[in-house]
């Protein structure tokens, strides 16, 4: 028959075969599961992304459809006090306004920005001539010999700004 050492040696073969095979198939199965795992994360990462697409879609549109309500109401209120106007205030004031209105409706030309000549900020302060200038070092400084300076100081004074009767 068979002898122990080749029962043994044939054993151990078959074990690191069996190993073998068997690391192999784990090589398999977990890269399957894996990839299975990481493909429902991409998907939940897809539908959070879809869901936060769809609620910052929701929220601008219920933002310009609120900004559109505020709008007609603006509109609403100036017709009202426009309407109310007319019929509290005397006929040459209502003539005024109702002319004031057309000329408005009728020019074409809008201005946002008052028609006043605009001019970039100066790295300088503007002087009279002959006179020091508003950055000079010594602007705003007199020379006054008989100006006395104060001898009091914050410890002639309790917590309620009161003086102090020594």
């Amino acid at each position: 028959m068979f002898s122990l050492s080749t029962l043994v040696l044939t054993s151990l073969i078959s074990l690191l075969a069996g190993a073998g095979l068997g690391a192999f198939l784990l090589y398999l199965f977990r890269a399957q599961v894996y990839s299975r795992e990481l493909e429902q994360r991409l998907h939940e990462a897809e539908n959070t992304l879809q869901s936060y697409q769809r609620d910052v879609a929701e929220h601008f549109a219920q933002t310009s459809q609120l900004v559109n309500n505020l709008t007609q109401s603006y509109r609403d209120v100036h017709e009202h006090l426009a309407n109310s106007a007319l019929k509290l205030a005397t006929p040459a004031i209502s003539r005024q306004i109702l002319e004031a209105a057309n000329a408005n409706l009728l020019s074409t030309e809008k201005t946002y920005i008052s028609e006043q000549n605009f001019e970039p900020p100066r790295d300088w302060a503007p002087k009279a001539t002959g006179s020091k200038g508003a950055l000079s070092e010594d602007f705003g400084l007199h020379e006054d010999h008989d100006h006395k300076t104060p001898t009091e100081s914050a410890d002639d004074y309790d917590f309620d700004d009161t003086p102090k009767k020594h």
